[in-house]
Formats: structure tokens, sequence, C-alpha cells
């Protein structure tokens, strides 16, 4: 799927203040020690704008036209098949790549397998119910002949990431005159229908089950305590 609309929307003018709020959005996201892994999958070309590539040496682009900021590692790869270790990765963050894959919850999938436990995960997304959005894209032919993506919903993201095991800690949106973030349990309809984009953060939680034991019926017995003490006791009476 082709995301010649994601760049071309972040050429007008509304889509600069979007690149601004989101890159000023991911700067505050990316709390992992410079020495953790952190892999961006899909490229966007600016990102040196929310991350410094000389204290982060192990930050790296997945893309699979190998695109992103000149100064960031490279990795020429399908999202849908990443050849990366299970486990492995302490943060990802996904800009605007879910709406543009046909594989896209493969590509869910693959991202919690390379996740460690208690990894971050960081998704950004158009709004589905944006007009600004819909606006653009029957007005500008252009964008629109390059038009291969797939809105979705901010409802259907939390339904994947639930089934993956992961905790939505905070989502946030994105209105072009501020971000509102909150908890994800207060955010109402009416905010996500003017919004622009939306961004959700989720960290992978990996449960284990314990075995249980069986339990042996004994009958209930009386136990002295202090046997020693109480025989003491007792001779010194008689």
């Amino acid at each position: 799927m082709k995301r010649n609309f994601l760049f071309s929307w972040y050429q007008t003018p509304r889509g600069k203040l979007l690149q601004q709020l989101e890159a000023d959005y991911l700067r505050r996201s990316i709390t992992v020690s410079c020495q953790q892994i952190v892999l961006q999958i899909g490229g966007l070309g600016w990102e040196n704008e929310f991350i410094d590539c000389t204290l982060y040496q192990n930050y790296t682009v997945l893309d699979a036209k190998k695109l992103g900021y000149e100064m960031t590692k490279k990795i020429q790869a399908k999202a849908h098949h990443l050849p990366l270790q299970s486990d492995s990765v302490d943060m990802v963050i996904m800009p605007h790549l879910l709406e543009f894959d046909a594989h896209r919850f493969q590509t869910m999938r693959e991202v919690e397998r390379i996740l460690k436990p208690e990894g971050l995960l960081v998704i950004l997304n158009f709004n589905p119910w944006s007009l600004w959005v819909r606006y653009q894209y029957l007005w500008d032919k252009k964008m629109a002949d390059s038009w291969s993506g797939h809105f979705i919903s901010r409802a259907r993201i939390l339904d994947w990431l639930k089934l993956l095991n992961f905790e939505v800690t905070t989502c946030s949106e994105f209105d072009l005159d501020s971000i509102h973030s909150m908890h994800c349990k207060s955010i109402t309809s009416r905010h996500a229908f003017f919004a622009t984009a939306y961004a959700i953060k989720a960290i992978k939680r990996r449960y284990q089950l314990i075995p249980l034991t069986p339990v042996k019926n004994e009958l209930p017995s009386l136990r002295l305590a202090n046997t020693i003490n109480s025989s003491a006791r007792s001779e010194k009476h008689d």
C-alpha cells in the first residue's frame, strides 16, 4: 500500500501543523533509556525533529522502501514479516503505517512478538471521522489517486490491542489547535469526531498461568503449641 497520501498531506498548511504536533508528542513519548532498542516501523524522513540519533544510537527505522532520516539506522523489510528476534525490542513506534498496510493485523502480531514484556508501543493514525482529512482526500485529485489506505477507527485499534494482551495507558487526539490527552476511558466521541488524528500508547503484558496444586483433605485436629513449656509447667505444679 502506498503512503503518498501521508507525505502529500504533510505538505499542506494543516499537514505541517499536524507534523509539528506529532513530533512534539513523539519527543515526549520516547521515555526509554538511550541504551535501549527503539524501532520505528514506517519511515517519515523527519525523525530528527523528535529523536536525537547521536544520543539514541539504538534507534532504527524499518521501512520497505528504506525511507527515513539519513542519520538513522535503517532496515529494509516489510512490516508484516519483521526480521527480528522475539522479545528483543524495548519500544516500537508506528507512525501512520497501519492505514496503508494490507496485512495490518499480521503486522500487529509481529510487533507483539518482537516487543519485550513490558515494552512500549506508540501508534499514530488518522481519525476516520475527521472532516479535514476527508475533505483533503476528495478535493486533491493527486492525493486521491494515490490513496490506497484504509481508515482505522480508534475503537478497532483498541480491540486489537486488547486481543494481543496490550494494556492501553493513554489516548491522545490531535485537533490542530492542541492535544487532548487523558485516560483512555474518559475520551468522548465528540472530541474524536473533530480530531484530525489520534495516538495510542500501550504496554505489552505477558500473563503467566500459575498452576494450582491439589489440596490434601486432612481431618481437622488440635495441635498444641509450645508443648515443652506446657510439660514443664505441669511438672512444676506436681
